[in-house]
Parts: structure tokens; sequence; C-alpha cells
């Protein structure tokens, strides 16, 4: 028997990546450009997943995994069908006010599972359609649609509509019955949410960033002071669009740090966490930690719902922080 080839650390990570690039190959519809939640069958599209692919295909071409001209293709089938879909208030639309449903048919391009108008998921898509408007720039008529459709789709997004005459953000909203109960308050990965909300070129709404920033809650957990958030993702995921190194808002600037600075904090914290695994859970350890996932829930017909695995909780000094 031949034993395998030893790969070095980079070696390995490229062959990673380049097999987690391969799921927007393999669950992407050509008519429209939507990818799929999952690789089950029958799933449907989520906007997020179609927001990270996005951003892969520029990636992908960087590291010879897709040529410019199918990242281009792609690209635009994915853009012309958002432009071009239903926004209205009718329950099968795809969107609405420029936002768009949380899940939706992949066929069809039309709202499914009775999922939410999704703020965050709609911040996800459009930090994906702006990550092509910035990479996509040269002067062939194919890239500079590219960007045209970039600008309008982002334009399009009514943010004040959207905060309803609150402080904050809400999460969604839902033509049967309105905005969703719960808003974007306490540290999240919404923080890209609200960039791209302060920043609109049509509808800012500056006020609400500030009022989210005063829902933080500041921590100090294994002797490191950070911006608390339970899921490491949370301090990942609007990373993937935004360098923070040395960005700092008001309450960064009070507490001498920035939200990379928070994020490297964080992951000392989760790591530090499986190292002492109070709870002796199988498996924690210095190469396995990190806790950092939603599972979606399906109780009943017409009940959604986002759940915590018990893998988010922080047992910290005898006592529980949720996360």
């Amino acid at each position: 028997m031949v034993d395998p080839p030893t790969l070095s650390d980079d070696e390995l990570l490229d062959r990673l990546q380049c097999a987690a690039f391969d799921y927007f190959l393999t669950n992407y519809n050509p008519a429209n450009g939507l990818v799929a939640d999952t690789s089950r069958t029958g799933s449907p599209s989520s906007i997020a997943v179609v927001g990270f692919a996005l951003s892969a295909y520029p990636v992908a071409v960087e590291r010879g995994w897709m040529t410019r001209e199918a990242a281009v293709e792609r690209t635009l089938v994915t853009l012309r069908f958002f432009s071009n879909s239903s926004q209205s208030s009718e329950p099968d639309a795809t969107g609405y006010k420029g936002f768009y449903y949380h899940f939706l048919d992949m066929q069809s391009g039309k709202r499914t599972w009775q999922s939410e108008l999704s703020l965050i998921d709609t911040a996800l898509l459009l930090a994906g359609i702006l990550t092509a408007s910035a990479y996509f720039t040269d002067s062939s008529k194919s890239e500079s649609e590219i960007r045209i459709l970039a600008d309008a789709l982002y334009r399009r997004v009514d943010w004040r509509w959207a905060q309803n005459g609150k402080a904050t953000l809400p999460q969604g909203w839902k033509p049967e019955r309105g905005f969703l109960n719960y808003g974007w308050e306490g540290y999240s990965e919404a923080i890209v949410l609200y960039i791209l909300a302060i920043a609109s070129p049509t509808y800012p709404v500056p006020s609400c960033y500030q009022a989210w920033t005063g829902t933080y809650q500041w921590e100090n957990l294994y002797g490191h002071d950070f911006l608390y958030a339970g899921p490491l993702f949370i301090h990942q995921l609007s990373h993937a669009w935004i360098d923070f190194r040395g960005i700092r808002d008001r309450f960064m600037r009070e507490k001498c740090s920035d939200y990379f600075e928070n994020s490297r904090r964080a992951t000392y914290i989760q790591r530090e966490y499986a190292l002492r695994n109070p709870h002796e859970f199988r498996d924690y350890g210095e190469n396995s930690w990190g806790f950092s996932a939603w599972r979606w829930s399906r109780q009943g017909a017409t009940q959604d719902r986002w759940q915590r695995p018990p893998l988010f909780r922080l047992y910290c000094s005898g006592r529980t922080v949720r996360a």
C-alpha cells in the first residue's frame, strides 16, 4: 500500500478552499443565478448564499478555479434576475422595497417557506453584489452592465421604510403581518447591515447606527476584554467584506480597540473554552473548537424559527452566558 503524499499546510488549505468553492458550481441554477441553501434535494435558494457566491466568483478567478468570462456570465445572470424580479407586497413576490425574501424557490425565484423579507440576508446579498461591482472594472459591455445593475440594486433598497420609525433596524417583514417584533440589537453580524444602511446613496439612516451600538455588551471572559457575542460567526461574517483593522467608531475608540482586534480576542476565548471543556464534551480540545453555526427548525406547516444548538453557550466562572 502506497502512503498518500504529504501536503503542506498551504496545499491542504488550497485544496479545501477549492472544494468548498465547488459548492457554488454544483448547486446553481444557470437560468437565474440562484444558489441552493443546502445540497439536499428540493432545497430553496438562500439570498445570503447567493451573496457569498457573488463574492466567491472574483476569488475563484484570482485563484484559477474559474475563468473571468465564466464569472462575468454567472454574475450577470444573477444581477439581471434580481433587477427584473417581482418587487411588491404580494406574498409570492421575490422582494419588496428593494429587500428580498430569505428563501426563494430555485426555479421561479419567488418567496418560499413563508419566509421573511430579511434585512440581514439582503445585506449579505448586497455585499456580494457590491463586491462584483468593485472587481469587474473592465470597460467591456458585460462588466459595465454589472456595475450599472449593482448600483441600481443598492439604490433601490429603502432603508428608511425598513426602520419603521424605530431607533434600530428590525430583523424582517412579512406581508401577512408586517414588521417582525425583534430588531437588530446587541452586537452581531448585522454590522455589515448597518454600514450599508447608513452609507446608502438614496435612503440613508445614520441615526440607527449609534442607537445600535448603544445596545452593545462589553465583557471580560477568560481574561479578555471584548465586545460580547457568543457564536464565532458573528465575529467573522462581516469581515468577509470589510477590513476593520484600525477602523474605530465611537464605541471602539472608548474601548481602545477595533472590530478586527475584537474578533481576534473572541477567537482566543472560543479556543480557551474548548481547552477547559468544563462539561467534558467529547473531542473538545486544542484542535477541535469554535462554535459557530445556527440550525433551522421547521415547527409545523406555518411556524418557522431559528434555534440555537446547546453548544451556543459559554460556561464561564460557574455562570451561563447565552449566545
